[in-house]
Formats: C-alpha cells, structure tokens, sequence
C-alpha cells in the first residue's frame, strides 16, 4: 500500500511538469486559423476582447477535449465550427493556443 501512495504522489507532483510539443508548422497553421476565423470575437493575439468569455491566453493546459469539443460543436454564443473546420485544423489551433503568442 505505502508504494501504491508514493506513486501516487509522485504522479501528482510531476503531472502539471509534462508539455505537450507541437510541431512549428502547425503552430504557424494554427495562427493562420484562428486569424481568420477567431480573432473576430477573442481578440487579435488571443488578447480577450471584454465581450469573449474565456481568455485563450489562459486556456488550461489540459483541457483540450474541452477545446474541441468547443470549438466543434460550439457553447453559450460561440457557434459551432464543425461545417468550416476539419478536425486537423482544429489541432492545429489547439497548438496555437497552446504554445501562445510569440511577438
């Protein structure tokens, strides 16, 4: 039993540690995206419009069954993108939002 706590511990301490990576062309692909299908509405370089109520800046690291399904099938007065964006451009934009702005 004491090991099985020690794992778990050691699980939790070092969970948040992990980074997801992701490719620089798709983080390009992604910018590319959310320029000319988001900015509209969360603002250009992800910086919160007061209107949009979440700030991508400080979107949760692991959250991105929650993104997807967001931006698939839309929530409150986002709509869905499921008939515009594929699925791999959706990741794409995951990676974007993910990695952050770079000036």
């Amino acid at each position: 039993m004491r090991g099985g706590v020690v794992l778990a511990l050691l699980f939790a301490c070092t969970r948040g540690l992990a980074q997801e990576t992701f490719d620089s062309k798709q983080i390009a692909r992604g910018a590319e995206l959310y320029a000319t299908h988001c900015y509209t509405c969360h603002g250009n370089r992800m910086a919160k419009p007061e209107w949009a109520p979440v700030d991508l800046r400080k979107f949760p690291k692991g959250d991105h069954n929650r993104f997807v399904d967001t931006v698939t099938y839309g929530v409150r007065n986002m709509p869905p993108w499921d008939d515009v964006l594929k699925p791999n451009d959706v990741e794409a934009l995951w990676a974007y939002v993910q990695a952050g702005e770079r000036k």
